[in-house]
């Protein structure tokens, strides 16, 4: 039997993109380091490496952004879609809460 869960899946996919955007960045910051360590060296080699890492320095913070975006973007749709379910259904939300508040309280009352 397979059973498909988007939700479960899509958040997923957000939390793995998360972590590539933070990868990115301190990727970004590294090569940022990188560059300015290497700022006295003059030569030829040293130079052109330089310039080639701040051109994919700077296509990497275009990426993070985008992905950044993305991310805020599918936050507030789920944030919408959110407040409307509890828009349609106050009392199950509330009693929902209850017994999760309840749940949890009875659990670490028994600590």
């Amino acid at each position: 039997m397979e059973t498909h869960f988007a939700n479960l899946e899509g958040a997923r996919t957000a939390l793995a993109k998360e972590r590539v955007v933070e990868d990115l960045r301190q990727l970004a910051r590294d090569a940022e380091a990188l560059l300015q360590a290497t700022a006295n060296d003059v030569s030829d080699k040293a130079r052109e490496a330089r310039d080639r890492l701040a051109q994919a320095l700077e296509r990497a913070k275009a990426t993070c952004a985008e992905l950044e975006e993305g991310v805020v973007v599918r936050a507030r749709e789920a944030a919408r879609r959110a407040d409307s379910v509890i828009r349609q259904h106050p009392y199950e939300t509330i009693a929902l809460s209850f017994a999760l508040g309840l749940l949890i309280g009875v659990l670490l009352g028994r600590r």
